[in-house]
């Protein structure tokens, strides 16, 4: 196709042109003149980061400059430790790791964000003075954040008026998991209530993080993890929920329904049927009742009525009684007479025509 972007046909399933494709990437190489040296302390980027109970913090990482050892020192994100273990994407042990290895490391002090840089230090010491530094600096950020959500929660009630929105907190066993909740959720809003993710991380469900989402109205969405008793006991006195999923489809399906439940529901009115008034009474402690003929729907005791008198509305209220003959009746039907009494309004005239209805609430949609 031209420009500069190489296109290679390739089938993993048959093996058509693989050896063709490794060719180019060497070219591709060559002609970019990548180049990393392999004798200076590592650096690269931070993929995946899990908290696996048995075997502690696994990251896994790409050495793009310099070589990666056994018992280095390292720096990733906000956090430190002593390489420990590295594996290489067989599962194999191996002692050391150079530029473009994919490695899996295990000793970080805690998971690091999926595109953390990571950078090999020569003292223990110094890898805790930066990473204190960068938590410093990302607390900061975090209570600014909270801050100005609270602030902008105001102004968006007064400013937006109807607009809703749903505040979640993100658990879950990878920060490649805390990525794609935190995407598929936010991709979930629209012009009448947005999604925000307040937080989110990688490993269990704190006390923390319970408090977190009382002070800010949010719910706890745990993925692949669940809260201990601990944990529960807090969400309940604290009126938090938390709900846990292992697939991402059941998880914005329920968020979509959470949604909708914030949107007020929508009042249809249904109408019921059509009464003629033929004759006007005037009955004592009960005030005017009109002698209707039923000519369309039906007539419910229950029902708000409309008084229209040459199809303009008089009067809208409740039905104070409705009889057929001398009972009392529950509705009467198309085709049938009734005597009808309108709380709070006398003036019935022959000729008028009483209109039943009935208000639904109807779930609002968010389309």
């Amino acid at each position: 196709w031209g420009g500069d972007t190489i296109y290679v046909p390739v089938s993993a399933k048959s093996g058509d042109n693989i050896s063709q494709l490794l060719e180019f990437v060497l070219l591709q190489a060559e002609v970019l003149d990548l180049k990393a040296n392999p004798k200076r302390l590592a650096k690269g980027v931070v993929l995946e980061a899990s908290l696996d109970k048995q075997r502690g913090v696994s990251t896994t990482i790409i050495v793009q400059q310099g070589t990666l050892r056994e018992g280095d020192i390292i720096v990733a994100g906000m956090h430190y430790g002593r390489v420990r273990a590295m594996r290489d994407d067989k599962g194999a042990r191996i002692r050391e790791a150079g530029p473009s290895r994919a490695v899996e490391v295990m000793g970080l002090s805690g998971v690091a964000a999926a595109a953390d840089t990571f950078i090999a230090v020569a003292e223990e010491k110094r890898a805790k003075q930066i990473a204190e530094l960068k938590q410093g600096v990302a607390r900061q950020a975090e209570l600014a954040k909270t801050s100005k959500v609270s602030l902008d929660d105001l102004y968006q009630k007064i400013e937006a008026g109807d607009v809703k929105e749903l505040k979640i907190i993100i658990k879950a066993d990878t920060a490649g998991s805390v990525e794609v909740l935190t995407k598929s959720l936010q991709d979930l809003s629209t012009a009448k209530v947005s999604v925000k993710v307040i937080h989110g991380a990688v490993g269990g469900i704190s006390e923390n993080d319970v408090m977190l989402a009382a002070a800010s109205g949010a719910i706890i969405v745990a993925f692949h993890l669940r809260p201990d008793a601990n944990v529960r006991k807090v969400a309940e006195q604290n009126s938090v929920e938390i709900r846990a999923y292992d697939i991402i489809y059941e998880l914005t399906e329920e968020m979509t329904s959470a949604m909708e439940g914030l949107l007020q529901p929508k009042k249809i009115e249904k109408v019921l049927g059509h009464a003629e008034v033929r004759q006007v009474f005037t009955v004592p402690k009960a005030g005017t009742v009109a002698g209707c003929y039923v000519r369309s729907g039906k007539i419910l005791r229950s029902a708000q009525v409309r008084l229209l008198r040459d199809s303009v509305p008089v009067y809208v209220g409740n039905l104070k009684s409705l009889k057929r003959f001398k009972d009392d009746a529950r509705e009467v039907s198309e085709g049938l007479e009734c005597g009808m009494a309108i709380e709070n309004f006398n003036d019935i005239k022959v000729g008028d025509v009483i209109e039943a209805f009935e208000i639904e609430e109807v779930q609002a949609s968010l389309n």
